[in-house]
């Protein structure tokens, strides 16, 4: 059995402190989904270069195709690369949709400040619990915990539901107060990947249920909320990749003022993967098309994380107001 590792060893915060200043100066803090080394040099430099917090998020599966071992070295060196780039930048580790108690547990165990837990799949009562073990479990080791409650539509990695449910704000009191998260995942109108909404020709994207937001934000005041599925799948991502041999038919994502929107309300954490998929996709495309004679992959992958790094500072100083932070 691996030795238990405490996330401040390996230089991480958890997100208590970050979440209580983006709320008193009315910005989000960006979660961003990392699978490889590219990806998380991509979000370091970006963070760096614009000076905002980060939450370093891995999916189940993201743990496993990076091996959990060498994720808790990843996370170390990316602590260290921001330093030597000249900025303590906080950074926290985030399990993104842990869908068991084992799988937080192991999470925390190896290092992680921060999981999610997401029952929203589940019965009210039994989410509530499993939640709660969940939080009783992380409180030993200082470690912040996030719950869901609705249900977000869309695929994305092995998060899949066919259809959507928006959180009754009626709920949410009662499952903060029995649960004791330290911030709540919504369903308003966001979804997983790149297909987030069915548009005919001619219709704009529908706005996200603020009401929701509202109301939810009327009963807890000062407390974090969360959106997920919250990628707007640029379009210029989509053309490039289906101008060098993709697919992608009718990938719609939320408007980014409809995110700035949300970040300067009770929204202190927008979680993005599928836009970085998108670009770095995009520029591989693009890259070995232009260069079919090329087989270096420090070449083609330079070339996405470049532009995953133009991506997300413009996610943090456009959308998220998280930029000039540290």
């Amino acid at each position: 059995m691996t030795q238990r590792v405490q996330y401040s060893e390996l230089g991480l915060v958890n997100s208590r402190a970050l979440f209580a200043r983006a709320m008193a100066d009315g910005y989000a803090i960006p979660a961003y989904n990392f699978n490889n080394m590219e990806q998380l040099q991509a979000i370091v430099v970006a963070c760096v270069e614009s000076r905002s917090p980060v939450i370093l998020q891995v999916s189940k599966g993201a743990r496993q195709y990076a091996n959990e071992t060498l994720l808790r070295y990843m996370a170390m060196g990316a602590v260290a690369m921001a330093r030597d780039l000249g900025v303590d930048l906080p950074i926290c580790l985030h399990l993104d949709h842990g869908d068991s108690f084992e799988l937080c547990q192991s999470c925390i165990d190896a290092g992680f400040s921060s999981v999610m837990i997401d029952g929203s799949h589940l019965t009210y009562e039994d989410n509530v619990a499993l939640t709660r073990r969940v939080v009783d479990y992380a409180r030993r080791f200082d470690v912040t915990v996030e719950g869901e409650l609705g249900v977000l539509a869309g695929i994305e990695d092995e998060v899949s539901a066919e259809h959507s449910t928006y959180t009754r704000p009626e709920e949410v009191e009662d499952f903060v107060s029995r649960t004791g998260v330290d911030s709540l995942a919504i369903s308003i109108g966001t979804s997983h990947g790149a297909y987030k909404f069915k548009l005919k020709e001619g219709e704009e994207v529908p706005p996200l249920r603020f009401d929701i937001l509202d109301e939810v934000a009327r009963r807890l005041p000062g407390f974090p909320i969360v959106l997920h599925g919250a990628s707007s799948v640029v379009p210029e991502y989509v053309a490039l990749i289906n101008a060098h041999g993709g697919r992608l038919d009718g990938a719609v994502g939320v408007p980014e003022e409809q995110l700035r929107r949300a970040a300067a309300s009770a929204v202190c954490k927008i979680n993005i993967d599928s836009d970085g998929r998108l670009a770095m996709t995009a520029k591989v495309r693009e890259y070995l098309a232009q260069h079919p004679e090329e087989f270096d992959p420090r070449k083609y992958l330079g070339a996405a994380r470049s532009e995953l790094v133009r991506l997300i500072r413009h996610k943090n100083e456009a959308v998220l107001g998280s930029a000039g932070r540290v």
